[in-house]
């Protein structure tokens, strides 16, 4: 049985395993700040951790932001990060399962648009997101960083 939820305090180290796969090189804090960060995003609204669970297993996540906004008719739009797949079920369908959920409480919550943006030059991570309904043509990013 696969379900796609809301992340909940008990998925912390689920989720932390599944980033790890995501950014290998981040360091494990050990001060607590990334406890009390999940802890934020649970209970911030507009903030939306997800979780795929098969079999009773965290197997993916997805994080949308709902960022209010005054064009648009006041219309919110929606961010997407940190989207992971445990490694051994990748290929699977369960990515566009996490994905399809988290554009849907985006779209559930009235955003106009869901923008995300990758680092990864695979090929086939471009060719996920563009299955997922993604389009790499319609806007430019750019990124700043202190």
């Amino acid at each position: 049985m696969i379900i796609f939820r809301e992340a909940e305090a008990d998925d912390f180290v689920d989720v932390m395993r599944l980033y790890r796969q995501l950014q290998p090189k981040d360091p494990v804090l050990g001060d607590g700040s990334d406890v009390a960060t999940f802890a934020r995003i649970l209970e911030a609204p507009g903030l939306h951790l997800f979780v795929l669970e098969a079999d009773g297993a965290v197997v993916a996540t997805a994080y949308l932001n709902v960022i209010p906004n005054l064009t648009r008719s006041a219309s919110p739009y929606g961010v997407i990060e940190n989207v992971v797949v445990e490694e051994s079920l990748r290929g699977t369908g369960l990515g566009r399962r996490v994905m399809a959920g988290a554009l849907q409480a985006a779209w559930d919550a009235g955003c106009y648009k869901v923008m995300l943006m990758t680092g990864s030059r695979n090929p086939a991570t471009h060719a996920f997101y563009r299955a997922c309904g993604f389009s790499p043509d319609a806007k430019t990013a750019y990124l700043a960083r202190p």
